[in-house]
């Protein structure tokens, strides 16, 4: 009688460890996969933001562009007005290529598209270049349709949207339509900060 107990008691014992065991094992298979589904989720985070970063007005780094933007002696809108000799500017912006400050404007003349290149701290052009690549000729394109149908000019639209926004400088600024109706869509920063604005042309 006593042997049967003692084996009954060895089974019982056997049977919580197991039991044990299974919990202990399956506590540490969760713990594994919920580190492992952490880690991801902070790798996909990282990914998300830095696609967002990139992605900012299209092209530029607001930080950088911030810290680049008091070489410019000249205005965006006085971009604008000496691209003029080029064509009819239809967009400009500020932008950083391989870290250095540029500032360019897309023109039109006739059914040409170009992209001008000013010094950011004269005003002179550069350089003036067709446009062929299928993207910005499409760009290109888009714009001119909104610009056909203009009465104010990007400069002046420009201008009106810095004095309404002290402190503020325009970086960038794409004419396209809204609801049939042409607007400049302007990005204005002030060191770090950015806001966008939109002006009628019409």
């Amino acid at each position: 009688m006593m042997t049967e107990v003692s084996t009954l008691f060895d089974e019982h014992k056997t049977r919580l460890k197991s039991q044990h065991f299974d919990t202990t094992e399956s506590a540490i298979m969760k713990a594994y996969i919920m580190r492992k589904d952490l880690a991801v989720a902070v790798a996909v985070t990282g990914i998300l933001a830095a696609v967002a970063l990139s992605s900012w007005a299209g092209d530029d780094n607001p930080v950088a562009l911030a810290k680049a933007l008091p070489e410019a002696n000249v205005s965006l809108d006085q971009g604008l007005k000496a691209s003029e000799r080029e064509g009819k500017p239809i967009s400009g912006k500020y932008e950083l290529e391989d870290g250095a400050l540029h500032l360019s404007v897309y023109t039109m003349k006739g059914d040409q598209f170009s992209e001008v290149i000013l010094d950011h701290k004269t005003g002179a052009v550069k350089k003036a270049e067709k446009i062929t690549d299928a993207d910005d000729l499409k760009n290109a394109k888009e714009q001119s349709q909104a610009m056909a149908s203009a009465k104010v000019s990007l400069d002046k639209a420009v201008t009106e949207a810095t004095k309404a926004n002290s402190g503020y400088r325009a970086v960038s600024v794409v004419t396209t339509l809204d609801a049939g109706k042409p607007v400049a869509n302007i990005t204005l920063m002030k060191g770090e900060d950015v806001k966008k604005v939109t002006e009628k042309l019409d």
